[in-house]
């Protein structure tokens, strides 16, 4: 549950994440340092399926920032889980040890909804909207269910595909921050617990380690993905990940 004073030391409305025209269009002219060069059908089509994923966000959401989070942290939310639960299954048909994996999807699939409401705080989605949201998670979920049980591999490189985009989209929202065109307000109270923040952490701060959380999930699932192709990577740093609080629940 969320503390009672979560909304009496914020202030914020759908307007905090609205870049200007010139924010616009650095996004959709960047492009993320591929952490991974694609190799093969399977990545070619990883890296082709996320860039049209970016495309319908920059489409819809560009103007919006705080609801394009939203929209896209709710998407995000749904690989861990999925992978897990696959993976979870075939351990059990094989009897076999799933080497971390399923824990380690599980916590990715928690992580990234945090973010979501981390984000709900900030941008304030009206029902409607909501409602548009999880019509976009139902086909999201149907659709990468889908991948996964055709090819695993596929389906962790576009995940690692999509956290490269992710890091490049936070990289660029840090620079709104910076600049002064985006309010640089004080963090939700959610956000303060989870990360185990500062009383006085603000918006930058939850940006940075949200940034942080993407950049290792990135470096997860591609080791993920070469692992399934039989080519691990090997010596390749993974990104560290920032403390999280063992308990996600808030007091009342």
């Amino acid at each position: 549950m969320r503390a009672d004073g979560a909304r009496k030391d914020i202030n914020m409305v759908n307007s905090v994440l609205k870049p200007d025209s010139k924010a616009i269009a650095t996004e959709r002219e960047a492009e993320p340092a591929i952490h991974h060069l694609p190799h093969g059908f399977s990545d070619r089509f990883a890296l082709g399926f996320t860039k049209l994923l970016r495309f319908t966000a920059d489409t819809f959401f560009a103007k919006r920032y705080g609801h394009r989070a939203i929209v896209l942290e709710t998407v995000a939310a749904v690989p861990g889980m999925v992978g897990a639960m696959f993976t979870h299954l075939k351990c059990l048909r094989r009897m076999r040890d799933d080497e971390g994996w399923i824990r380690t999807l599980m916590e990715e699939a928690e992580n990234e909804r945090m973010h979501l409401m981390t984000f709900i705080e900030i941008a304030k989605p009206t029902l409607f909207e909501r409602t548009v949201i999880l019509m976009v998670q139902g086909v999201f979920l149907v659709g990468f269910s889908v991948l996964y049980l055709l090819s695993a591999r596929t389906a962790h490189r576009v995940v690692g595909y999509f956290e490269e985009e992710a890091v490049t989209s936070y990289t660029l929202y840090l620079q709104e921050i910076d600049e002064g065109r985006s309010p640089n307000v004080p963090a939700p109270t959610i956000a303060k617990h989870y990360w185990k923040m500062a009383d006085d952490a603000t918006l930058r701060d939850v940006v940075l380690v949200v940034r942080a959380d993407e950049a290792h999930h990135r470096d997860v699932n591609h080791g993920f993905a070469s692992s399934l192709a039989g080519t691990p990577e090997t010596g390749n740093r993974i990104a560290p990940y920032p403390g999280h609080a063992a308990d996600i629940r808030m007091g009342s």
